[in-house]
């Protein structure tokens, strides 16, 4: 049962990241790019210019993409406690969690150091974490996640734009939540149905 409370922890996360994301910037008047934004855009309290070079934010659902934020965090320190056995990726993604939690609590443009402080706990403790599942799929998310990262704070998009490759460096991540958390949740299905049959 523990298990299953995790992996629809889990799964909600990844969920809830990404449907929040759209729903939000959905909201917005002005153009929104995933080249040229980032996600904390989304969480930004107020409007105007911001950034170099300057893009113009203007978010009116902010408060929705920020409580996103913190409901992840809570969900991920779940599913890390109830669904991850190895002891080293439980640690990492609850430093991620806290992360989370701190990213939306201390929208950019208001606490912009504590905001960047947990961002940093969610990409590069997040992919870590991922990688310490010791499991091919995470582990190649999590290194994806960590190289983006390092192109991201590096400003170099490839391509992508900056904002794009933030996302490279934190939807692997988001996204293994949601395949974890679907899996282990068929996994305790499949038996539970043969039991049925039989």
């Amino acid at each position: 049962m523990k298990t299953l409370l995790g992996a629809l922890a889990l799964a909600t996360a990844g969920l809830a990241f990404f449907v929040g994301q759209l729903v939000v910037q959905s909201a917005w008047t002005t153009p929104f790019s995933w080249a040229d934004n980032n996600i904390s855009d989304l969480g930004m309290v107020s409007c105007g210019d911001w950034g170099d070079p300057a893009r113009y934010v203007c978010s009116p659902w902010h408060a929705g993409m920020n409580a996103v934020f913190v409901a992840n965090g809570i969900l991920i320190a779940i599913g890390a406690l109830l669904a991850v056995p190895r002891r080293l990726a439980r640690v990492l993604l609850l430093a991620a969690a806290v992360g989370c939690v701190l990213v939306g609590l201390a929208p950019a443009d208001l606490d912009e150091n504590r905001h960047v402080l947990g961002a940093a706990l969610v990409f590069v403790l997040g992919n870590a974490g991922i990688i310490a599942v010791r499991k091919p799929l995470p582990v190649v998310l999590g290194a994806v996640g960590l190289v983006a990262t390092g192109l991201h704070l590096s400003r170099h998009g490839l391509g992508l734009g900056v904002a794009g490759m933030e996302r490279l460096a934190v939807f692997p991540l988001f996204a293994w939540f949601l395949i974890e958390g679907v899996r282990l949740v068929a996994a305790r299905r499949i038996p539970s149905e043969r039991a049925d049959a039989a």
